[in-house]
């Protein structure tokens, strides 16, 4: 089982992520590639929030098709488009996350299309 690493030594998390997780030996790891909040059909929705949900649940259908889960994510790095952004993302991956923390890196940054709000990269790990 992935542990959750926290020290006093280090500056707290600014929101809801762990400092640092720790996998055990010999698990199998997932490395997705950043999600988009465009849906099966392509379909992309001006609203940052449905994108990152979308996103999110771009993210859990993979994991499902490894056999895993949200609880088995370790790390996220999350691009958003604009400190506008920032809010909104942190607020839609603790609702999508269910209080499972991981460690989570954020960058405000442009991205590939000028259309999308965020991109969601995730790994996950699990015995």
């Amino acid at each position: 089982m992935n542990k959750s690493i926290s020290t006093t030594n280090a500056p707290s998390p600014f929101s809801n992520y762990s400092q640092a997780v720790e996998t055990p030996p010999g698990a199998r790891m997932l490395h997705i590639s950043g999600q988009v909040g465009n849906d099966l059909a392509g379909q992309l929705p001006d609203d940052s929030t449905a994108q990152n949900k979308q996103a999110w649940a771009n993210i859990f259908a993979i994991l499902q098709a490894a056999d895993m889960d949200k609880e088995d994510i370790v790390e996220v790095l999350a691009v958003v488009r604009d400190h506008s952004e920032v809010a909104t993302y942190r607020e839609t991956r603790d609702g999508m996350l269910d209080g499972h923390q991981c460690a989570s890196t954020m960058l405000v940054c442009g991205l590939a299309s000028p259309d999308w709000k965020v991109e969601i990269a995730v790994r996950a790990a699990k015995q």
